[in-house]
C-alpha cells in the first residue's frame, strides 16, 4: 500500500505526458495523427517496470495500449495513439512492477551461469504460474502450461530451459494479460480530437469587394459583389486550396472612413476598411449590401463547397462609431475623460474609425450577442473563423466562447490572429483555438527560420497548430519588399512545407512587393481601397502554377500534414535551410514511410552553394545512396549522406526532395 499522505505511488509514474498544465486543458490532435504519450516509470531496487496506457474514447469505451520502454537510462516509456474518432478523450499511465520481466532478468544471469539453477526454476513456474490466472483463453493458458513444465523439468538443461519456455506463445500470452503487481495509476489528462482540418489546410485570402469591381470614367467605384467573387473560386479550389478566407463582409461605418492607404481624407466613394464593422445598414450580424444580400452569401458557400472548399470568415470584435451597437449598448465601450467614446489607439497611431468593446463593462450581455451573432453565420455555412486580434480580449472570454461552440458545433474551427508576446499566444491555443498565426513572416534568415520551426514542432505542437502565411493585407516585411518572384516563391514553399496549414493573400501571385514609405504594409492597401486584378496574367511570374504544385505536394505526402517529425540539417552555408519532414509506416496513413527533404536559400539576390550533411535518424534511410525527386521540377537526383546544392535567382531557390523509400535492387544506378 502506498504510504497515508504520499504524493508517489508504489510505482512512481511521473512527467505524463502530453499534458498542458497539469491537465489544465487538453492536449491537442486530429484523427489519424499520432499522438505519442510519455511517462517516466520507475521503482526502488532492480526489479523491472512495466507501464500501460488506458485511453477513455468519447463514447466511453476503454483501450489499453502497452508501453515501449524507449530509455532504460531515463526510465522513460512511450506509447503511439492514433485516434479514429474526433471528440473529448482522456488517458492515464499506469505502471507497474512486472514479475515475469523480473525473474527473466534474473534467471538469464544466472541459469547461463549455473547458480541458483534449482530455485531459479522454481521462482519461474511460481510466476508462471500466478500468471495461468489472468491469462485467457485456454489456447493460451495451455501455452503457460507448457512452460511450466519445461521449467520443472529437470532433463532439460539449465543452459536452454528459458529460451524453450518462454516461447513466443508464451510472450505473447503475457504481452495481451500481463502480470502486474503494484499497479499505480497517473492522474487522468484530457486530449481533445478534432477533424484534421484543424491541423492541416490551405488558405487563400480574398477581399470579396474587389472581385468584378469597375471605376467609371470619373474614377467612382462600384464594389464587387459575392456573386463576382464566386466566379474566382475554382480558379482557387484548382490550384489546391481547401479554404477561402474571406476578410469583413459587414456594413462598413461612415463616420472618420479611411482613405486610401489609411489617409484620414476619404473621398466620396472610397470603400473605407472592412474592419470599421458597422452603418444604419446593420453590424457584424449583417452583409455590406454592396456585396449583395444573405442569400448570395449562402450561395457563395454553397458554390465554395461544391469546389471542395470551406469558407472561413474574418471575425472582428470592434466598431465604426455608426455600429448600432453604440447607440443600443453604449455600456459596452470606454469613454475618455471628455466623456467621448475611446478610439483604437496603437501610440502614434490612432483609430478614429474604430471602437474597442470594454469587454468588463457588460460581460454577460456582450458574451450572449457575441454567441448570436457567430450562430448568424454558422448557420449561413461558415465552418471556420479567423479571429482578429484575439489578445486584445480577456481570455475568460475566448475560453468560454470556444467552449460553447464546440459543445453544439465541434466542426467549427477557430484561427486566432495573435502577433504579440508568445506567453499570451499560447494561452489563447491551450484554452481552445484550434490555429495560430506565427511569427513565421517575420523569420526572414535560414537560421531564424530553421530555429523557429524546430520550436513549432517541439513541445508546443500539442497546443499549438501554426498556419503560416508569407504575407498579409497588413504585412509586407523589407525581405519581400522590392523582391522578385524567386524571394517570393522561396517564401511560399517554406510556408508550404514548414507548417501544415499555410495561407495565401490574394495578389500573391503578381509579386505585389511595393511598400508604403517607412511601414511594413504593402502600398495601395487593399484594406482601404478596390483592388480588382486582371487574373488572366496571374501565372505571368509562374508563381501560380508553384501554388498549384505545393498544395498537391502537400496532398501527396503524409510528412507534410503533419507537425511534428522534423529535423533540421546541418549545411556549410548559413544562407541554406535544409530541414526534413518523416513520417514512419506505422504512423502513416497510407501504410509507408514517406519523407520530405527541403533545401532552400531565402537570400534571393545571391547564388549559394552548400554542402548538407544529412542525419538519417531522422527518416530511418538505410546506409548508402538513395534516390529523391524534385517535387518542383520532376528532377532526380541520387543523394548520401552528404550532398551538395546551388541555389540562387537563375537556379531556383529552393529543392523539394521526395525520398524514394522502395527498395533497391542491387546493381542498379541511379533512379
Amino acid at each position: 500500500m502506498d504510504a497515508p499522505g504520499s504524493t508517489v505511488g508504489r510505482v512512481a509514474v511521473i512527467s505524463v505526458g502530453p499534458s498542458l498544465e497539469e491537465g489544465r486543458w487538453p492536449a491537442k490532435a486530429v484523427v489519424g495523427e499520432d499522438v505519442p504519450i510519455t511517462a517516466t516509470v520507475f521503482r526502488e531496487g532492480h526489479d523491472l517496470v512495466s507501464a500501460t496506457v488506458v485511453l477513455t474514447l468519447p463514447d466511453g469505451s476503454i483501450r489499453s495500449i502497452p508501453m515501449e520502454y524507449v530509455n532504460p537510462g531515463l526510465a522513460l516509456f512511450e506509447a503511439h495513439v492514433i485516434p479514429t474518432l474526433e471528440g473529448r478523450h482522456s488517458f492515464r499511465v499506469e505502471g507497474w512492477a512486472d514479475p515475469v520481466a523480473s525473474w527473466e532478468k534474473r534467471a538469464a544471469a544466472k541459469l547461463s551461469a549455473g547458480i541458483d539453477v534449482g530455485l531459479v526454476r522454481s521462482e519461474g513456474a511460481s510466476v508462471l504460474g500466478r500468471a495461468l490466472k489472468v491469462v485467457r483463453p485456454k489456447t493460451r493458458q495451455q501455452a503457460l502450461r507448457a512452460a511450466i513444465a519445461i521449467l520443472e523439468d529437470v532433463s532439460v538443461p539449465p543452459a536452454s530451459c528459458l529460451e524453450k519456455a518462454l516461447t513466443p506463445e508464451v510472450r505473447s500470452a503475457l504481452a495481451e494479460a500481463p502480470l502486474r503487481d503494484w499497479v499505480t495509476p497517473s492522474r487522468d489528462y484530457p486530449l481533445r480530437v478534432d477533424r484534421e482540418r484543424a491541423l492541416v489546410s490551405a488558405w487563400y485570402e480574398i477581399f470579396a469587394r474587389s472581385e468584378g469591381a469597375v471605376r467609371d470614367a470619373t474614377g467612382r467605384w462600384t464594389s464587387g459583389t459575392l456573386a463576382a467573387a464566386a466566379l474566382r473560386l475554382p480558379a482557387i479550389a484548382a490550384m489546391g486550396f481547401d479554404v477561402v478566407y474571406l476578410t469583413p463582409v459587414h456594413p462598413v461605418g461612415t463616420t472618420f472612413r479611411r482613405g486610401p492607404d489609411n489617409s484620414p481624407d476619404a473621398s466620396p466613394g472610397d470603400p473605407g476598411s472592412p474592419w470599421a464593422i458597422g452603418s444604419k445598414d446593420g453590424g457584424h450580424d449583417a452583409l455590406d449590401p454592396n456585396l449583395g444580400t444573405m442569400d448570395d452569401f449562402r450561395a457563395f458557400v454553397d458554390t465554395a463547397r461544391g469546389h471542395g472548399l470551406e469558407v472561413a470568415l474574418d471575425f472582428a470584435l470592434q466598431c465604426s462609431p455608426d455600429h448600432p451597437w453604440v447607440e443600443e449598448h453604449p455600456e459596452w465601450f470606454s469613454r475618455r475623460e471628455d466623456g467621448s467614446i475611446a478610439y483604437a489607439e496603437n501610440p502614434p497611431k490612432k483609430y478614429h474609425d474604430i471602437y474597442p468593446l470594454d469587454f468588463d463593462r457588460d460581460p454577460e450581455g456582450i458574451f450572449r450577442e457575441v454567441r448570436r451573432v457567430l450562430d448568424v453565420w454558422i448557420d449561413a455555412g461558415v465552418t471556420v473563423f479567423r479571429i482578429d486580434n484575439p489578445h486584445t480580449k480577456p481570455l475568460p472570454f475566448w475560453e468560454r466562447l470556444l467552449a460553447d461552440v464546440a459543445s453544439t458545433r465541434p466542426d467549427v474551427l477557430f484561427l486566432s490572429e495573435a502577433f504579440t508576446r508568445p506567453p499570451m499566444m499560447h494561452a489563447l491555443a491551450k484554452l481552445g483555438f484550434h490555429q495560430s498565426m506565427t511569427y513565421f513572416t517575420w523569420r526572414p534568415t535560414a537560421g531564424e527560420l530553421g530555429e523557429y520551426l524546430e520550436e513549432i514542432s517541439g513541445e508546443s505542437s500539442f497546443f499549438m497548430r501554426p498556419n503560416f502565411f508569407p504575407t498579409t493585407p497588413d504585412i509586407l516585411t523589407p525581405d519581400l519588399q522590392g523582391a522578385g518572384a524567386p524571394v517570393f516563391a522561396a517564401r511560399a514553399v517554406a510556408a508550404a512545407t514548414g507548417s501544415p496549414s499555410w495561407g495565401i493573400y490574394s495578389g500573391y501571385e503578381f509579386v505585389e512587393n511595393d511598400p508604403r514609405p517607412d511601414a511594413e504594409e504593402p502600398r495601395r492597401n487593399e484594406k482601404y481601397e478596390y483592388r480588382p486584378r486582371d487574373w488572366a496574367r496571374a501565372d505571368e511570374h509562374g508563381l501560380a502554377t508553384l501554388l498549384t504544385t505545393l498544395n498537391a505536394t502537400r496532398r501527396a505526402h503524409p510528412a507534410l500534414q503533419r507537425l511534428r517529425g522534423l529535423t533540421v540539417h546541418p549545411s556549410d552555408n548559413p544562407e541554406v535551410l535544409c530541414y526534413s519532414r518523416h513520417i514512419d509506416a506505422d504512423h502513416s496513413p497510407t501504410g509507408r514511410p514517406d519523407t520530405v527533404i527541403v533545401v532552400i536559400s531565402l537570400d534571393g539576390e545571391t547564388l549559394h552553394k552548400a554542402t548538407v550533411r544529412l542525419d538519417r535518424r531522422a527518416f530511418g534511410s538505410a546506409p548508402g545512396p538513395f534516390r529523391v525527386t524534385d517535387a518542383l521540377t520532376g528532377a532526380e537526383a541520387e543523394w548520401g549522406d552528404e550532398f551538395r546544392v546551388s541555389l540562387g535567382p537563375e537556379e531556383g531557390l529552393a529543392i523539394v526532395g521526395v525520398v524514394d523509400h522502395s527498395p533497391r535492387k542491387r546493381g542498379t544506378g541511379r533512379g
